[in-house]
């Protein structure tokens, strides 16, 4: 009997407790209204931007979190969240101060353009050795629009040390096969993080490190290492239409510089050595366009290898690609060249030689990505003939140079007129 009635005291009291931690929580926290309004003003106060919210309100059960549901920032294309779910730290609430455990959000549009306003106001970063504010956020289904609207669906979850520093973090691509995915591991308390990345079935994996002035600017450097990335599955993961299909490997150089995070990412710069072995030049007939001089090229063209350089630069106006020192072979021709691709428009430069004994033909693509214009000067295939002629069974840069230079003396196309000098700051 002693026993029972023990235990019945212990459970009034954790009952009694319970009630008062309840009713202490319902008379300090905040309204709903009063909530809205302070999250209103802040985010408005934080990005620049107003910030109409459709409904928030306090859960107290299972555990007290705010909830969010329908907000959108007020613009011509706004970044909209579905739901998001707060749980704060009931010790800092109890101060009258925000701070988070965990932050989780389902469902959210976030068009890349957008982005650009939430940055008209910097904001500081957390001094060094203050309270974490956020402990881990965690989204799903969170959907990325690029500037060309190409919408791509990310999940992913950070936790977070102070100085808003991942110690580590997961990006994934949901139901995609082979799996695609980007996780960064913190190494101690140093600026530096490993990266794993698979892509395509291959990976990327490596490491960057972040440093920060005392001016305040972060400068960010990396290096990764691609080892048998299927090319095609790797583009169309990011739901991209692929050009060449085929493993690559190589390695991989990272540097941005910037005063915020969104300006590391619009100076990002990669460099990229890489190699392929057998491939495929997907809808381009290489053999079928230097023979009708341009006007058909559609087909596919099977390589035994490919290298080249890649260089990624970010910039305001969007990402420029940039192909050097191209190299492809197969048993039926050989290609070298460049090519630079910026705001959906290419640009490139080929010199093509012929197993049969045509070298040096000059192939030129130009205009929008989705109706490439494919040229091969008239003459050239002929002056490429005489240029294996002077040099018989020359299938080499010295053969290709000179079938151009031949071929463009026998075209009876006008020489090109230079291009206008581009204004000083434009790629």
């Amino acid at each position: 009997m002693q026993k029972k009635r023990t235990w019945i005291v212990a459970a009034a009291s954790v009952a009694a407790v319970l009630g008062l931690a309840w009713l202490a929580l319902v008379i300090f926290l905040p309204s709903d209204e009063d909530l809205a309004a302070y999250a209103s003003a802040e985010l408005e106060n934080r990005f620049g931007v107003p910030v109409a919210l459709g409904s928030l309100h306090w859960q107290l059960l299972p555990v007290p979190a705010v909830v969010v549901e329908d907000a959108a920032t007020r613009q011509p294309r706004a970044i909209t969240v579905k739901k998001l779910t707060a749980y704060p730290n009931l010790g800092a609430l109890f101060v009258r101060r925000l701070q988070f455990d965990r932050i989780e959000l389902d469902g959210a549009v976030v068009p890349q353009l957008s982005l650009r306003a939430l940055d008209a106001r910097p904001s500081g970063l957390i001094p060094e050795g203050a309270v974490t504010p956020l402990e881990r956020f965690v989204f799903r289904n969170l959907t990325w629009v690029s500037r060309h609207d190409v919408a791509v669906v990310y999940d992913g979850e950070i936790d977070f040390d102070p100085n808003w520093r991942p110690r580590q973090a997961r990006l994934s691509r949901p139901d995609f096969q082979p799996a695609t995915d980007l996780t960064l591991t913190r190494l101690g308390q140093e600026d530096r993080w490993t990266t794993r990345i698979n892509v395509g079935g291959g990976t990327a994996h490596g490491e960057v490190e972040l440093q920060t002035r005392d001016s305040g600017r972060m400068q960010l450097e990396g290096r990764l290492q691609p080892v048998g990335v299927d090319v095609a599955s790797a583009v169309a993961a990011f739901n991209r239409k692929p050009v060449i299909a085929g493993k690559a490997s190589g390695t991989t150089q990272l540097s941005a510089a910037g005063g915020t995070v969104g300006e590391l990412a619009r100076s990002l710069h990669t460099q990229t050595a890489f190699t392929m072995g057998r491939s495929i030049l997907l809808r381009f007939d290489l053999d079928k366009a230097i023979r009708t001089l341009g006007s058909e090229h559609a087909g596919q063209t099977e390589l035994e290898s490919v290298t080249g350089q890649l260089d990624t630069q970010n910039t305001p106006q969007g990402m420029v690609t940039t192909y050097t020192n191209i190299k492809a072979s197969s048993g039926a021709l050989s290609a070298s060249g460049k090519a630079r691709l910026a705001n959906r428009q290419i640009e490139a430069d080929f010199a093509v030689d012929l197993v049969d004994g045509v070298v040096g033909v000059p192939l030129v693509l130009s205009g929008p990505l989705d109706k490439v214009a494919v040229s091969v000067p008239r003459g050239a295939v002929a002056g490429a003939v005489i240029g294996t002629a002077v040099l018989p069974g020359v299938g080499t840069a010295i053969g290709a140079r000179l079938g151009a230079t031949l071929g463009n003396i026998f075209s009876s196309d006008p020489a090109p007129k230079p291009k206008p000098a581009q204004p000083a700051g434009k790629p």
